[in-house]
């Protein structure tokens, strides 16, 4: 019998990396404007460099703002301590260059519409518990792992930038193997490079790997240039929005492009895509497909999924579940750290649990419709 084997590869960055610094003082500002102000709009870009921090943006609320506080309160948390190597809280320069949102795009969002148009896209699968693919699972795992390790002093050489990237063998669309995984991360002057790799194969990969999913074939590259000394912004530039792969499937599904972070629920990139996952994810749970993926388009909605899904049933949950940025959605959908499998805060596992009774409900309440005929044999979507 002949099998289908394949490779797929994710990578998740850690805390400090510049790009995701950027990303969570976008989310800092928006998070603080919603506390203050529900009725807040926010679009807000981050960009640092070196060690000046820039914002920029629009802002409309009744909040009263500090953005330098919470530029260096962030700053501060992630481990941006020094000047020389990643930034330094204490002593960056920060600019601001905030104005108000565009009438001509709050015509459209007054109206509970979108402001722009776009294409958002929802993924799950039937991988891991999440619904997520195996590959950004076991990423985000490790550099949440990185991270904690460098925080409670178990790695205290470590620093706060990194990566990590995982390479996932497949058979049949099934993951069945560690292929490799590769660390980067950053570390203080003059440690032993053998030292450093034992230590992160020890109390950063191990602790999270499923020991089922490991052989002697998987390999292990750990700062494979040997030296990751100078990082952060000092090392690298940041800028909100560059790792909207990271943030979602880690390329296993398509993206239509938008960021999420420093944007409120009123903008489609981020209101949409949550709402896309959230319908993906329970096509999956309720075993009508493997894996399924929705694009919403303002104002079309497209339903795709690994195997038939009858149009009645298609229209059905796109009656229902219109993408229409209103205010049920606006009232849910926050700032959530990485988007889909890390972080997940309170208000998302409360979210969860009302979508998935209301998603469920009307999946069951189609497929036992007498007057809709499912397609036995299915059909698979190339």
């Amino acid at each position: 019998m002949k099998y289908k084997r394949y490779f797929l590869t994710s990578e998740s960055v850690a805390e400090g990396h510049p790009d995701k610094v950027a990303d969570l003082i976008s989310d800092s500002i928006l998070d603080e404007c919603l506390k203050q102000d529900k009725e807040s709009r926010v679009a807000v870009e981050t960009l640092i460099t070196g060690n000046r921090v820039i914002v920029a943006g629009e802002i409309t609320t009744n909040a009263t703002l500090d953005i330098e506080g919470l530029v260096r309160e962030r700053l501060k948390e992630v481990g941006y301590d020094d000047a020389k190597t990643t930034m330094d809280y204490r002593t960056c320069e920060i600019e601001q260059y905030i104005k108000k949102q565009s009438n001509d795009i709050a015509i459209g969002v007054n109206k509970g519409g979108a402001g722009d148009q776009g294409i958002m896209f929802g993924f799950a699968c039937d991988e891991t518990e999440e619904y997520m693919p195996y590959p950004i699972y076991l990423a985000h795992k490790i550099t949440k792992q990185l991270a904690k390790v460098r925080k409670n002093g178990e790695i205290d050489y470590l620093k706060a930038d990194g990566k990590a990237q995982v390479t996932i063998e497949y058979v049949d669309d099934f993951p069945i193997r560690v292929d490799s995984i590769l660390i980067s991360a950053q570390h203080l002057e003059n440690i032993d490079i053998h030292m450093m790799q034992k230590d992160l194969i020890e109390k950063v990969i191990l602790p999270v790997l499923d020991p089922d999913m490991l052989d002697f074939e998987t390999k292990f590259f750990i700062n494979p240039t040997g030296r990751f000394v100078i990082g952060g912004a000092i090392g690298d530039t940041g800028l909100t929005g560059r790792k909207i792969i990271c943030d979602t499937y880690g390329g296993i599904a398509r993206h239509g492009g938008g960021a999420f972070s420093g944007k409120d629920s009123s903008k489609v990139d981020r209101s949409a895509c949550y709402m896309a996952r959230h319908l993906a994810k329970n096509v999956v749970a309720n075993g009508m497909a493997r894996r399924c993926e929705i694009q919403l388009v303002f104002p079309y909605t497209e339903f795709k999924g690994g195997k038939a899904i009858h149009n009645k049933e298609i229209n059905r949950i796109q009656l229902i579940f219109n993408g229409k940025p209103d205010e049920k959605i606006r009232n849910e959908l926050k700032h959530n750290g990485f988007h889909w499998s890390r972080n997940e805060g309170a208000w998302q596992r409360e979210f969860n649990k009302r979508t998935i009774y209301v998603t469920n409900y009307l999946i069951k309440d189609v497929l036992n419709n007498e007057n809709i005929k499912q397609d036995e044999e299915g059909e698979e979507f190339e």
